[in-house]
């Protein structure tokens, strides 16, 4: 029986990525690295300062990762606040409000920091409908690990079989499906070059999966 749904953040609530790509490029730049297109979304549905980490080794930068996320978060932080087209995706508040009024449990897992993740959910009117707020940067293992997902099921109350995940990235689908959770991928046109095939269902509209679609999922 389906109790909970678990929300990945960028590319499923919001759409940051554009963002996020400036920061990071802006970031790229200042420490005097040319990151491949390929490299960067490789990245995608990681933690920030996993990517760091990962920059530091590869390019053997002398700055400690921790000095780049802070950069990058800088960045970041300016554009927020300074790019009016950051919007929530068509259609996921409609489908936030129906799963809560169905008395499902929301949690959101995103790898995004807890500040990013907080600033969305304040600024879109959405802290109300979700019982928590999970940020893959405060634990050790990044997506494609499943503990993020393994902890919001338990933060949710509900065991990996009677919650479904909601992702958009390779690295998140491979993070709900190791956590045993029934993942839907969510392919829009902000998703680039992600592999679904892992996903046990692929939409590309919400209203595919409003309350009275899914109810009866995990049956």
């Amino acid at each position: 029986m389906l109790k909970a749904v678990l929300f990945d953040m960028d590319g499923v609530i919001v759409d940051t990525e554009p963002l996020h790509h400036k920061a990071y490029q802006q970031m790229f730049s200042e420490v005097g690295i040319d990151v491949s297109s390929e490299m960067y979304e490789g990245f995608t549905g990681q933690s920030t300062y996993g990517i760091c980490v990962q920059l530091c080794s590869y390019f053997k930068l002398h700055q400690d990762p921790q000095e780049l996320v802070q950069i990058k978060r800088n960045n970041f932080t300016k554009l927020f606040f300074e790019d009016d087209d950051l919007q929530l995706l068509e259609g996921v508040k409609d489908l936030i409000l129906d799963y809560h009024a169905n008395g499902l449990a929301l949690v959101l897992a995103s790898s995004a920091s807890m500040f990013t993740i907080n600033n969305i959910t304040k600024r879109f009117g959405l802290n109300q409908y979700f019982k928590d707020k999970l940020s893959g940067a405060d634990l050790k293992a990044s997506k494609p690990h499943p503990e993020i997902f393994i902890n919001a099921a338990s933060s949710a109350g509900v065991s990996p079989n009677e919650c479904i995940v909601i992702e958009d990235s390779t690295n998140g689908i491979k993070a709900a499906k190791s956590a045993g959770i029934f993942c839907i991928a969510y392919k829009s046109e902000h998703s680039k070059n992600q592999d679904y095939t892992l996903a046990d269902m692929l939409i590309s509209n919400y209203e595919e999966i409003n309350y009275g679609s899914i109810k009866n999922i995990l049956n």
